[in-house]
C-alpha cells in the first residue's frame, strides 16, 4: 500500500510539474505579446521602453547605473541612450561634481512618454485584477509572491 501511495504522490508531482511548466510558459508568452503590443503602440523597441522606465523616481542616471539595473553591458546601454537621444527622449549633461561622468535624464518629451507608458502598464494590470473577485485577487497575489520566492530560491541554486 505504501508503494501505491508513493506512486500516486510521484504521479501527482509529475502532473503538477507539467502544469506549472505549461502555465508559466503561457504566462511568459502572454507577457511577450504585451511587450510586442506595447512596442508597436509607443513605436519603440521594448529595450528602449525599459530604458525610459528606469527613470521612474530618478532624476539622473549614469550609463553604469542603467547597465546594472538592466543587467546588460554598458556598451548596450550606450547604444540605447544614443538612440533615445536621437529621438529627443533622453539628454546628457556633465556631472557638476565630476566632469568625467555623464548624467542622463529624460527630456520633457521623454517624461511625457514615460508617463504614458506607465499609465498604459498600470491600466493593463488593473484590467487583469478586475477579471477576478477581490478575494481571488488577494489569493493570486499571495500565490504569485510565493511562486516568485520559490523561483528565486531555485535560481540561486543554479548560479
Amino acid at each position: 500500500m505504501n508503494k501505491n501511495h508513493g506512486k500516486t504522490k510521484n504521479e501527482l508531482l509529475d502532473y503538477q510539474t507539467e502544469r506549472i511548466k505549461l502555465l508559466i510558459a503561457e504566462m511568459v508568452e502572454c507577457c511577450e505579446d504585451r511587450k510586442f503590443y506595447e512596442s508597436r503602440k509607443f513605436d519603440l523597441p521594448y529595450a528602449e521602453i525599459k530604458c525610459l522606465m528606469l527613470f521612474n523616481g530618478e532624476h539622473y542616471l549614469t550609463v553604469k547605473d542603467m547597465a546594472q539595473k538592466l543587467d546588460v553591458a554598458k556598451s548596450r546601454v550606450t547604444k540605447l541612450v544614443k538612440n533615445l537621444m536621437n529621438k529627443e527622449l533622453l539628454q546628457q549633461i556633465n556631472d557638476p561634481m565630476d566632469a568625467r561622468v555623464r548624467l542622463i535624464s529624460l527630456t520633457s518629451n521623454g517624461s511625457e512618454l514615460a508617463r504614458e507608458i506607465d499609465t498604459f502598464q498600470t491600466d493593463i494590470h488593473q484590467q487583469l485584477l478586475l477579471k477576478m473577485e477581490p478575494t481571488e485577487r488577494k489569493n493570486a497575489l499571495v500565490y504569485l509572491e510565493t511562486l516568485r520566492s520559490a523561483m528565486e530560491e531555485v535560481k540561486e541554486k543554479l548560479v
